[in-house]
């Protein structure tokens, strides 16, 4: 009997608009155009040995491993890993992870460590986000985790979270827009990046995106789950906590000057996070979460605001039964459904695009242009060696 041929995802390869990342702070505006720098991705030919990046995204709920090799221009995926591990838990209140919470995590850490080997992977970036940011022992966590797994993870800023989540999906920004706001809403904070859509002069044209301000906000979904309660939220409660999220939002302004594509319709988000492909499977119906058909999907504000309105009305018990949300997140949803409404109602746009890809992407990116200029480096120096060889003078010609 022939056996059936699994089917590989491909990961789009991410344009680069976000240039270097500015100084963590509350708002940071590029003081010069950044410059952009796709990677040039090779497929592996024959006889040339596959090179397999992975890309490892520790964050305060989710732990998320990609295992992927460059391919024209994307990637091709071998392997793949997401676990819930709550990392944060506890932590706005004790300011410090708890043993269980690190113990849990060092569970799926150990699984990942095991892929990556196993894999053979040449190249690897771990970073980890807002939990170790904030945490009193974070330091001290990852060094038990490089001691047990082996394992180098750093401490990425908020500046660094925020680039690499632009890097990771702006690929999906509608080049007809003349502005956008990307989203990234996680566990323990939410970075926020406004561009602008600038039409190349080179190169036949198209667009190019740049990030023309960015913002990080110590909220996520888990520390807004264990300072109001996700588990049941009354109507009341839930419009005072999107009040006082709108409230934090408006205070950063209008940082790039940007407002008016908004209210003229020529904007749209770009949302990446776990809260917003969760509203958009529910959203199709989905009986099970299905990446591809959530990935670049869609939606109108009403859309959003439907979902968003049907999450908050239901049980704990009926969100856990909701397939594309689970147990796992049936509390944590109804926060991230606030931030996204908070967002909309400061910075209202029509439609909203749904990215399942992010951080590990915008890792895969960074990674494959370190090995292409390396390759590039060598190619000189083997060019430099061979016309040294060939042109170098003899003895008997210096003599003369």
């Amino acid at each position: 009997m022939a056996k059936r041929r699994r089917r590989r995802r491909r990961t789009p390869a991410a344009p680069l608009g976000a240039g270097e990342a500015p100084d963590p702070g509350n708002i940071r505006t590029p003081q010069s155009p950044p410059q952009r720098d796709p990677p040039r991705k090779v497929a592996p030919g024959p006889g040339r040995s596959i090179e397999r990046f992975a890309a490892l995204d520790l964050g305060t709920n989710n732990c998320r491993l990609l295992i992927a090799s460059p391919r024209g221009r994307g990637f091709r995926v071998f392997d793949a890993f997401s676990r819930i591990v709550r990392l944060g838990e506890g932590l706005t209140a004790s300011g410090a992870l708890s043993p269980a919470a690190m113990d849990r995590t060092m569970e799926a850490l150990r699984i990942c460590a095991d892929k990556i080997d196993r894999r053979g992977v040449t190249r690897k970036r771990c970073i980890a986000t807002q939990a170790c940011r904030a945490a009193s022992n974070g330091e001290e966590f990852l060094a038990r985790v490089r001691q047990e797994t082996g394992l180098e993870f750093e401490i990425i800023t908020p500046a660094e979270e925020a680039r690499l989540a632009v890097a990771g999906c702006a690929e999906l920004l509608d080049p007809s827009a003349k502005a956008g706001l990307i989203f990234d809403i996680g566990g323990g904070s939410t970075e926020i990046s406004w561009l602008k859509m600038n039409r190349r002069r080179s190169n036949g044209g198209g667009m190019q995106q740049e990030v023309v301000a960015w913002t990080s906000m110590p909220i996520g979904v888990v520390s807004l789950s264990e300072q109001f309660g996700g588990r049941d939220l009354s109507r009341s409660t839930y419009e005072d906590i999107v009040a006082h999220l709108r409230s934090e939002i408006a205070s950063f302004g209008d940082p790039a000057a940007i407002r008016p594509h908004f209210d003229a319709a020529e904007a749209h988000f770009l949302g990446t996070s776990g809260t917003v492909t969760s509203i958009a499977g529910v959203f199709l119906g989905l009986s099970r979460y299905r990446r591809e058909a959530v990935d670049g999907l869609w939606l109108s504000a009403d859309d959003v605001r439907e979902v968003t309105e049907r999450l908050r009305s239901m049980s704990f018990e009926e969100r856990a039964n909701e397939p594309c949300i689970g147990v796992e997140r049936a509390d944590l949803v109804v926060g991230g459904c606030a931030i996204l409404d908070a967002l909309l109602l400061e910075w209202p746009s029509r439609r909203i695009r749904v990215a399942d890809r992010g951080l590990r992407e915008g890792m895969l990116a960074g990674l494959a242009r370190e090995h292409n200029r390396e390759r590039s480096r060598s190619r000189a120096k083997r060019r430099n060696r061979t016309s040294g060889r060939v042109n170098r003078p003899t003895g008997d010609m210096d003599r003369g």
